[in-house]
């Protein structure tokens, strides 16, 4: 049987494509990279079977505006733009793709921490402004310590490369088990007891009542002196008011952001004023090579549900979702 998905996006990886189109299935895009109220009109008008989503928004009133609508996929990890909860109202299971990208984006992480180290943003600005400026601003990361909000499979593979650079590794991620083989990363009880010990801290954890803005005036105080913060996660995850004067009052050296609470970055935001900051567009895992990754699990993901084959349970962020029990594993 021929299915039809809706990408929420103008392109899918070739690789995602190349599943789809074996597998007979028709496949809108959409002609606007953000378009919520496209997204909305398509699925008023289309019997879509499955929708791949990527950052736009997938809202209550599109879910329901699709009574075809069977299985949605995440074209990613982060679901805070999915209405997770009008979904599962209709049975609906979203799933997401973990792993696919996840060395992209630990690359960017340590491209972040890199840049931010050794204040890349302010020379840069200073060269182009004509000027030859020659400071001892930045530091070596050889010594320091990295702490992990979060102990996935991207911050494993940040851990892996930090250490090679020389610096220890501790995290905190009430997930995994004490005595879990962490590759010599240290585990930390609590994020009160891993902030005053991170040189560098660098977020890897989903946006949850847990974990919304966790980094805020009172918990940024805690890092040490000249620390450095780096979210390639949500941005949700930052309290931007509070980190905004961290930086400008010098507690803090510098920052990497990948993510941000409003995207696009507002073109009025304090972000934008800022020399000891690097910022990109929310870009950690779109690699020629992580997009191929994570279009292929996307749409392997859905077909497997659609097909009625038995989907990998961890991927569901709302297992509640899956009437027959046959297919989880």
């Amino acid at each position: 049987m021929a299915y039809k998905f809706l990408m929420t996006a103008p392109a899918l990886g070739a690789a995602g494509r190349q599943v789809l189109a074996d597998a007979g299935c028709e496949v809108d895009y959409l002609t606007e990279a953000n378009n919520p109220t496209e997204v909305e009109q398509r699925m008023a008008t289309h019997a879509y079977d499955a929708v791949i989503s990527r950052t736009v928004t997938l809202s209550e009133q599109a879910i329901a505006a699709c009574p075809s609508l069977k299985i949605i996929c995440k074209h990613g990890v982060g679901v805070t733009n999915i209405d997770v909860a009008a979904a599962s109202a209709r049975g609906i299971p979203v799933l997401t793709t973990p792993a696919t990208n996840a060395q992209s984006v630990a690359e960017l992480t340590i491209g972040l921490m890199l840049s931010a180290a050794r204040q890349l943003p302010f020379f840069q600005q200073e060269i182009a402004a004509g000027r030859w400026t020659r400071t001892s601003l930045g530091s070596e990361l050889q010594g320091k310590t990295l702490g992990l909000v979060g102990f996935g499979e991207i911050g494993r593979r940040v851990a892996g490369i930090a250490g090679a650079i020389g610096m220890s590794v501790r995290f905190f991620d009430p997930a995994v088990a004490p005595g879990t083989p962490t590759g010599g990363a240290h585990q930390c009880a609590s994020l009160d007891e891993l902030l005053p010990l991170s040189h560098v801290l660098s977020l890897h954890c989903p946006v949850s009542d847990a974990t919304r803005q966790m980094l805020r005036a009172d918990t940024l105080a805690q890092l040490p002196e000249r620390a450095i913060v780096i979210n390639t996660s949500r941005g949700e995850l930052i309290d931007e008011p509070a980190l905004v004067q961290a930086l400008q009052q010098g507690h803090l050296a510098g920052a990497g952001l990948d993510t941000f609470a409003q995207e696009p970055l507002p073109e009025a935001h304090p972000f934008r004023q800022l020399s000891n900051i690097v910022m990109t567009p929310h870009i950690g895992g779109t690699t020629p090579e992580a997009l191929d990754a994570v279009a292929r699990s996307a749409a392997q993901q859905c077909l497997d549900f659609l097909q009625q084959r038995r989907i990998n349970l961890r991927a569901c962020v709302n297992p509640n979702a899956l009437k027959n029990e046959d297919m989880k594993q």
